[in-house]
């Protein structure tokens, strides 16, 4: 995980509940509380509070001399001193929101402190550049600000997380031409959930020229940017969908904490049981050394992958949605059980769908959509998934695995239009068979898919595809990990209604057993856990 287990847990214990204590009331203080958030009263405070952070906990001390860090720890508590101070002169929401903003920057700074910086410049420059668009009429002006903001994020981005894959790409296509240069390493770690906060921060923009959105004063920006529980990896919240709820008091007796609960327990165990279990017992071998496997075990490390990666990224986003339930949030629905899509369209709406949205109406429908003729359309459905593609990674794993799901969704728009919609034109089947025949296909064509993405580059990818027509078994039938991916397959098909009962369900039990299946399912998760926990596979994106 992010950080060490104790001090995750030690994180949330003091955050969840200082939140709720510094949480005005609804209702009396809502009209001074939104005054006084327009201000810019809680900037010193803040920075105090920023300034004691990067000097004290998050600061590097390996190799530093005693006196050095003696030195550094006295400041950072009489900055933090200070700014407690001048924090408690705050009021209302302003408050709070100083408080989240702080505990978000603590968070992010713990997996490196150096990219805090980087995502308080990000917050900044955006707000200015969206003001600088909502203030101006002319459209041609607000037209060539908003092509300046596009390429500014884009071009952050395209530094730390692309620099080392496209020099590396233009050296090895020059070199048969006699052209030869030595591209930089690749020194750059890209800083976690990098992707995530630049779409959230470029549809602040976007949506502000589109006169959606007005800007919100900096400190909310900030908040929404930052929150912790969506900042590395997702899902992807839209400030449309964020900033109303930050605006107004939530009352903690409104807090459906039974199913927050329920979610947080749910996507532990995906992650840190069925992930785990998964990559560790089929995945990784698989694909670490392809040569030394067969079909069936093979093609069995594929169906793993799929498993694991849907329970690694829909139990973090579990999570995710659970802990900002806790605070007072709701976030978008990122999974509707994408293995049970009879169409790769119909995957693409069920499978990261806060992505696929904002894929969909930044990019897709910018590019002309479906409104400039079938065969455009299917142009703009592939560079779409191709763009999609590469920003999950710098690799032309990523490129292909875009590629290909751009191509099949542009086959599937051509058949689409000779048969019922999302369904297969083969006459002489029924529509239940067609509907499973559809299943059956898009599964595999989204497994053919993680084969690319998961391996480091395309050679090995075509190594492990190649192992699938070396018949036989391997190392024999594992059958905990075929039990684990049949049980995981059904319960897609699990009615959401039923789903739901459950949840309802939980949710109206006395406190007390809410506590009881509470502890027995941690004690659960704990015992079947492995020894380590590797981190979310999303983080790298």
């Amino acid at each position: 995980m992010l950080f060490p287990t104790i001090r995750f847990a030690i994180f949330f214990a003091i955050v969840m509940p200082a939140s709720w204590l510094l949480m005005p009331l609804p209702g009396r203080a809502r009209r001074r509380a939104h005054r006084e958030d327009h201000g810019q009263s809680w900037l010193i405070p803040a920075g105090l509070l920023g300034a004691a952070a990067l000097l004290g906990p998050l600061a590097p001390s390996d190799g530093w001399p005693t006196a050095v860090k003696v030195i550094l720890g006295l400041v950072s508590l009489g900055l933090a001193g200070l700014g407690v101070v001048r924090w408690f002169e705050l009021t209302g929401l302003t408050r709070w929101n100083v408080f989240m903003l702080f505990a978000s920057y603590v968070f992010y700074g713990n997996y490196d402190w150096h990219f805090v910086a980087l995502l308080a410049a990000s917050t900044v420059v955006n707000q200015v550049l969206a003001k600088i668009i909502e203030t101006h009429d002319d459209q041609s002006i607000r037209r060539a600000w908003l092509i300046g903001a596009v390429a500014l994020n884009l071009g952050v981005l395209g530094w730390f997380k692309y620099k080392g894959f496209f020099t590396e790409s233009a050296s090895s296509i020059l070199e048969p031409f006699g052209i030869n240069f030595a591209p930089p390493a690749r020194a750059l770690i890209p800083p976690v959930g990098i992707s995530f906060f630049t779409f959230q921060a470029l549809s602040y923009v976007i949506d502000t020229y589109r006169r959606k959105l007005r800007p919100v004063p900096l400190l909310e920006f900030a908040v929404y940017l930052s929150f912790f529980p969506h900042l590395v990896a997702g899902p992807i919240v839209r400030a449309s969908e964020f900033l109303p709820q930050l605006r107004v008091p939530r009352d903690s007796r409104r807090v459906d904490s039974g199913l927050a609960f329920w979610l947080i327990a749910v996507g532990l165990f995906k992650k840190v049981v069925v992930s785990s279990y998964l990559a560790s017992a089929s995945v990784d071998p698989v694909f670490r050394i392809p040569k030394n496997h067969q079909s069936f075990d093979t093609l069995l490390g594929i169906y793993s992958y799929a498993i694991q990666i849907y329970c690694d990224f829909s139990g973090y986003t579990d999570m995710a949605i659970g802990l900002a339930l806790l605070l007072g949030f709701r976030f978008p629905q990122n999974f509707n059980a994408p293995y049970t899509a009879a169409t790769l369209q119909d995957f693409w709406r069920r499978w990261h769908m806060t992505l696929s949205r904002w894929l969909r109406d930044y990019l897709y429908i910018p590019l002309g959509g479906n409104q400039l003729g079938p065969n455009r359309s299917m142009v703009n459905l592939f560079l779409t998934m191709l763009i999609g593609g590469l920003w999950h990674g710098a690799a032309w794993t990523f490129i292909v695995w875009g590629a290909l799901h751009g191509g099949w969704l542009a086959a599937e728009r051509i058949l689409k239009d000779r048969t019922t919609p999302g369904r297969w034109n083969l006459s002489g089947l029924s529509p239940t068979t067609r509907i499973w025949l559809g299943r059956l296909v898009t599964f595999h064509v989204v497994c053919l898919g993680w084969v690319f993405f998961r391996s480091p580059t395309v050679t090995d990818a075509r190594a492990v595809l190649a192992r699938l027509f070396h018949f036989g078994t391997g190392s024999g039938l594992n059958l905990m990990v075929m039990a684990t991916i049949a049980l995981f397959l059904a319960l897609q098909f699990v009615p959401s209604g039923a789903v739901g009962k459950a949840q309802a369900y939980f949710s109206r039990m006395p406190v007390w057993k809410q506590g009881v299946v509470l502890a027995f399912w941690l004690a659960l998760t704990n015992s079947l856990a492995p020894a380590g926990v590797a981190p979310f596979i999303y983080f790298a994106f």
